[in-house]
């Protein structure tokens, strides 16, 4: 077991983070682990360099170890809950009286004593709200989605598989836990305008309850690099014809399937653009690989053999350098809280595409920083892409603004500064409410 370290010197904060595999080098693309953690990481990395020390609290399951240290100021701590097996997202919280348990007996018998609580999805909301109350802190809560908006749109884009949505997502029970922990918590964090929106007018929850933080990305990884650079790095990973890169997990909101469908809208019109899927983690479950092979169904059927790649996953220390190699990125998801794949493309220079399912499109000026598309409208989403990689100057434009939006917006740092300033009660808290906010995001940068 790693060394517990505790500098009792430095105010402690605590990041819950229940589900999914949270690790110091976590497998992205495995069962529930994707954006979520990188923003947990990301920021318990920011908040450690603005002065704390910080623990990130998850579930151990396999055999993971209790303790993963993710550099001087920064630790995971796993407690366990629900035997050995790991425990998907939407049936978690029955197992969380457990974990919490074995959590403040770790917490006592170390010492550990926390400024704050800052859990993450409604799971980890269940466990850190027991947390709080048994220590007597705050608690701030970051949804990162909203049961409410997921059930409406799954029932919008799927009426024919209704009757399977309560059982497959457990939308009752998440949306009365959520309701509760909404209400209930010292703050709520949306991620976007329309997250912020739907927890005030749709949960009830007070609007000075709730505030907006949006997601963010390490600038010190996501950075344009010159053309020269740009086609070196094209070569070395093979990118010889114009590409169109997606990347993420293998979920059916990720909406892969409609970006194919509207990428033989493109093929037919552009002869040597081909699509490059970075899709899935490493190791497939059984849901994943019908996704898969739905997918690759869908590619024989419009005769795309030759025009659609499956990559599969991309360790992360190449992920910068496959945003800057591909000539254009989408975000085709059916419903996106926020979408930081995007925003990770725009950091390095990439011309994007975003949804307009989702909250990042209320952040970007059309035409300037980014470019919106319907991807239930196939012919909406192929014309969005098609008009980058056949007009240069709408290419070179969105590949300077949207890096410019990035980085005067969405770096980690500033966010956990924001996050900090809630907490300590500063004058920034009106400063960036939802309001205040309409000239930052829509600014002309």
């Amino acid at each position: 077991m790693a060394t517990l370290h505790v500098d009792k010197k430095r105010p402690r904060i605590a990041m819950v983070s229940t589900h999914g595999y949270v690790a110091a080098n976590p497998p992205l693309g495995a069962a529930d682990t994707g954006g979520q953690v990188v923003y947990v990481l990301e920021l318990a990395k920011k908040l450690a360099q603005l002065g704390y020390e910080v623990d990130v609290w998850t579930r151990r399951f396999e055999k993971q170890p209790e303790i993963d240290i993710v550099n001087s100021r920064v630790r995971i701590i796993r407690a366990r809950c629900g035997g050995d097996a790991f425990i998907s997202k939407e049936y978690l919280h029955r197992e969380l009286m457990e974990w919490s348990e074995h959590a403040l007996r770790f917490i006592r018998k170390h010492g550990l004593i926390y400024q704050f609580i800052n859990s993450h999805y409604w799971d980890a909301g269940v466990a850190g709200l027991r947390l709080a109350e048994a220590l007597n802190i705050p608690h701030v809560h970051t949804p990162h989605s909203l049961g409410l908006w997921k059930k409406q749109q799954m029932e919008t884009d799927y009426p024919e598989r209704a009757d399977t949505f309560e059982k497959e997502f457990n939308f009752t029970e998440r949306i009365k836990h959520e309701t509760i922990l909404y209400r209930t918590c010292d703050l709520v964090v949306a991620t976007t305008p329309p997250q912020l929106d739907l927890i005030i007018g749709d949960y009830g929850v007070p609007a000075d309850h709730v505030h907006m933080i949006p997601p963010g990305y390490d600038d010190n990884r996501f950075f344009p690099v010159s053309e020269a650079s740009r086609q070196m790095i094209r070569r070395r990973l093979g990118f010889l014809k114009p590409t169109i890169l997606a990347l993420g997990r293998l979920a059916t909101n990720k909406g892969y399937d409609l970006l194919i469908e509207a990428f033989s809208f493109v093929a037919k019109r552009n002869p040597d653009v081909v699509l490059h899927l970075a899709v899935g983690g490493e190791k497939m479950d059984a849901q994943e690989k019908r996704i898969l092979a739905d997918l690759k169904k869908r590619v024989k059927k419009y005769d795309l053999g030759k025009r659609v790649k499956f990559a599969g996953f991309i360790a992360n220390d190449d992920l910068a350098d496959y945003y800057r190699a591909a000539d254009l990125f989408v975000l085709s998801s059916r419903y996106e809280p926020f979408g930081m794949t995007a925003i990770e493309a725009m950091a390095c220079g990439t011309p994007t595409v975003v949804t307009i399912h989702g909250g990042l499109f209320r952040a970007v000026t059309f035409g300037r920083h980014a470019l919106f598309g319907d991807p239930f409208d196939r012919a909406d989403l192929g014309v969005m892409m098609l008009k980058p990689l056949k007009h240069q100057k709408i290419w070179q434009r969105l590949s300077r603004m949207g890096a410019h939006k990035a980085r005067s917006l969405f770096t980690w740092t500033g966010i956990a500064q924001q996050l900090i300033s809630f907490v300590e009660g500063r004058p920034m808290h009106k400063a960036l409410n939802d309001t205040e906010w309409e000239e930052p995001w829509n600014d002309g940068d």
